[in-house]
């Protein structure tokens, strides 16, 4: 998509703390984090949300938990716990418009969350 800022991330033409990329997915440094540890996982592929997801795609999702998996014992947050986060929507709290999940860690998580 032309104006996405995540799009534009994969692309490289925006700059980003990567701390994962495969073929599938990109996993970088959340510019705003509310953890100690932030990630956003991201499909290198265009999907605008949950709402998208189809049999076609579902995949992806399965992969970035992986991933997010794979991160969280990299950045030492496996042992003690952590968070995975996907907003969906305006009331969601969905800000980009791009399919995204918050790895969130290092802290103790409050519920509910907001």
């Amino acid at each position: 998509m032309m104006n996405c800022i995540f799009c534009k991330i994969v692309e490289g033409t925006i700059p980003s703390q990567k701390v994962y990329e495969d073929e599938k997915v990109v996993g970088f440094k959340d510019i705003s984090p509310v953890a100690p540890v932030h990630i956003i996982i991201i499909p290198k592929h265009h999907i605008e949300s949950v709402m998208e997801v189809d049999e076609n795609n579902a995949d992806i999702v399965s992969h970035i938990i992986l991933v997010a998996k794979k991160i969280a014992k990299e950045l030492g947050i496996s042992e003690k716990g952590f968070r995975i986060v996907n907003n969906c929507g305006k009331e969601g709290g969905q800000t980009v418009p791009h399919l995204h999940f918050h790895l969130l860690g290092g802290r103790d998580m409050q519920w509910p969350p907001g």
